[in-house]
């Protein structure tokens, strides 16, 4: 029997939705713990780890534990960003992610938008070099929606094939 783990980090509670999701679509045994919960993956034959992108970067909580995953862990890699969906922003987050975990057997990646605080777009709003990211990050601000939800329950059950798969 396998087990599996979805961790997150979250600040606005846009990756904790995503990470809700995933978990409530994994059937067996599973956890869900936030990051700082979080002793040892050893426990585990599946990991998903889900995060914000915040200033175009992976918060450091996050990176830490990226670079802790055992060789040959299966995990699985979740994100929100304000960003528009598929955009260079959080592709290269993600790969950064993956990067940081290399020992580890990636099985795929997740991202969706998340709603920025309003607090955040207005400071970026205010800087010349940051309003036209604002401007698109504030279309974000239904995110993560159901079709969100959804897709990330998909991702889930797809992963957890894909994890036990005989190869």
């Amino acid at each position: 029997m396998s087990k599996a783990l979805v961790a997150y980090y979250t600040q606005t509670g846009n990756t904790l939705k995503i990470a809700e999701s995933i978990y409530e679509a994994l059937p067996g045994e599973k956890e869900i713990k936030a990051l700082a919960e979080i002793k040892s993956l050893d426990a585990y034959d599946l990991v998903f780890i889900g995060f914000p992108i915040h200033s175009h970067n992976i918060p450091k909580k996050v990176q830490d534990l990226l670079k802790k995953v055992p060789r040959d862990k299966k995990i699985a890699l979740f994100s929100t960003h304000g960003a528009l969906t598929g955009s260079q922003l959080s592709r290269e987050a993600l790969e950064s992610a993956a990067a940081l975990a290399s020992g580890a057997k990636l099985l795929g990646t997740y991202a969706c938008r998340g709603r920025v605080p309003y607090s955040v777009l207005e400071s970026l709003e205010a800087k010349p070099e940051h309003k036209a990211w604002a401007e698109m990050a504030a279309s974000a601000r239904t995110h993560p929606d159901a079709t969100d939800l959804e897709e990330a329950k998909v991702f889930a059950k797809w992963i957890r094939d894909k994890g036990s798969a005989k190869k």
